[in-house]
């Protein structure tokens, strides 16, 4: 492994400096949407001071006042192909601190964990990037090159960096717009992005999904029209019984559709574990049980259990109900905002249909739906053995040889969907193993948002190992 060529002392100092630069990053507010602007840009401007601390020439970019990306590039000497992206996101949920038990914005370390928003997601994957790209440097310079621009020795490829505001809004303003106009800041043969390669324990085993694909994001605004009135006199034309009426039915699970992606998750879930676990897992496979009906959250985190069953059908959550001026007033017009997530194959104009039919002829006549949010689902190849996905698999396994690496799909988007036009394969890989009862993917826009520092310790050499593979 690359990585075994350096001392335990050299890695114990870039944990540090990793564990350093997340809190940092922690304690920039970044929240969007950002009120006021300009966290982002200072998250972005301290990137760029470390990058250039190692002596890698780093830009930032501002498209719009206050919002702030940074890119930087190392180089390989050319040999190897397209470079790798090193992609990231700089912007955070917001995170109301009467609820935390330490403040979000502290970056307070306790119990073995960073707390703070922005510590999974996706901050600590930032600070891995980052320093990946100043071991890299450090090895330039150790042979006597300039990491601002000769070859890093042993790279074959350049590796690339960005890390952009706004994705928790859409990206428009970040990756999208590094897309369209700095193209060659993110053109690259693949990307390594957030959210996969975080060991999960199903039964007695470790699996580690990577994210290979991701659902398409919809989002409907539904205005419901009745009839203003006295609330003394009761009617049917309540705007606001015409939303209760349509939350209950919109609610009704989608039937599954198993997408090739979540068929080799569950294949390949199913090699690596006996028993019970593998009794159920066949059996969510085979559509017999649901994901999380009992007994399968008995055999691992509830929340995986969810994860694994959105991936199994499209699905459609409403999440914002407004209606009503006074509680003596009859509404005439109520509000729904839904969120839907789209699985591979199934497209905008087929969801907005299936919104039609669940609400039948008679309520649909009195909705208007309105888009507010559209992109597709994004897939790449893991079955290409000259891809990124075969080196994520390997390093996983040498670094856990218990460990199971299978390829999966994320409920949620990403930026990655910017990367489409470019012809990216993005890949989903924070590589991280944490204790087994830690809810990990339950922290992501939660409450006590944390991260492991043995976790972070395990997982900074496994991305070191997979961008020296890939680019060497």
């Amino acid at each position: 492994m690359p990585s075994a060529r350096i001392s335990p002392e050299r890695w114990s100092a870039a944990h540090d400096r990793l564990v350093g630069s997340l809190r940092d990053l922690i304690r920039i507010p970044s929240v969007n949407p950002p009120d006021p602007p300009g966290a982002e840009l200072e998250a972005a401007r301290y990137l760029a001071g470390a990058l250039g601390g190692s002596g890698i020439p780093a830009t930032v970019h501002e498209p719009v006042p206050g919002r702030g990306s940074v890119t930087a590039r190392l180089r390989g000497d050319g040999t190897g192909g397209a470079p790798l992206l090193l992609l990231s996101h700089l912007d955070v949920v917001p995170a109301p601190p009467e609820l935390w038990t330490h403040d979000p914005f502290d970056g307070d370390v306790a119990d073995g964990y960073v707390y703070g928003r922005g510590a999974v997601d996706m901050k600590n994957l930032v600070a891995m990037e980052l320093e990946v790209m100043r071991l890299l440097a450090a090895e330039a310079r150790a042979a006597g090159r300039d990491p601002a621009s000769d070859p890093v020795p042993g790279l074959r490829r350049d590796v690339l960096f960005a890390s952009t505001a706004d994705e928790e809004a859409g990206g428009l303003e970040g990756a999208a717009w590094l897309a369209l106009e700095h193209p060659d800041t993110v053109r690259a043969a693949a990307a390594i992005n957030e959210a996969g390669g975080v060991a999960a324990y199903v039964g007695e085993r470790r699996l580690y999904p990577i994210q290979v694909a991701e659902k398409g994001t919809t989002v409907y605004r539904l205005t419901f029209h009745g009839t203003w009135g006295h609330g003394s006199m009761p009617r049917a034309d309540n705007a606001a019984v015409h939303a209760a009426e349509a939350i209950t039915r919109l609610s009704t699970p989608f039937p599954t559709r198993l997408t090739d992606v979540t068929r080799d998750l569950l294949d390949r879930a199913i090699e690596a574990t006996d028993g019970e676990a593998l009794r159920l897992l066949r059996a969510v496979r085979d559509g017999a049980e649901r994901a999380t009906d009992r007994p399968l959250p008995g055999i691992c985190l509830p929340i995986h259990a969810r994860a694994l069953d959105a991936t199994l059908r499209d699905t459609l959550s409403v999440n914002v109900v407004r209606g009503g001026v006074k509680f003596n007033v009859i509404p005439g017009e109520a509000v729904l905002e839904i969120d839907c997530r789209r699985l591979p194959g199934t497209s905008e104009p087929a969801m907005e249909a299936a919104i039609r039919d669940r609400l039948g002829p008679e309520l649909a006549a009195v909705t208007d739906i309105e888009l507010v949010i559209e992109s597709d689902a994004v897939v790449a190849d893991h079955r290409d053995a000259a891809g990124l996905y075969p080196v994520l698999e390997s390093v996983i396994r040498e670094h856990d040889p218990d460990g199971v690496p299978l390829p999966a799909m994320a409920p949620y988007s990403t930026d990655a969907k910017h990367l489409l036009d470019l012809g990216v394969s993005t890949f989903g890989f924070s590589p991280m193993r944490q204790p087994p009862d830690e809810t990990y993917l339950e922290r992501w826009h939660g409450v006590d948002e944390r991260v492991s520092l043995e976790g972070l310790r395990w997982g900074l050499p496994v991305l070191y190992d997979a961008v020296r593979r890939f680019c060497g």
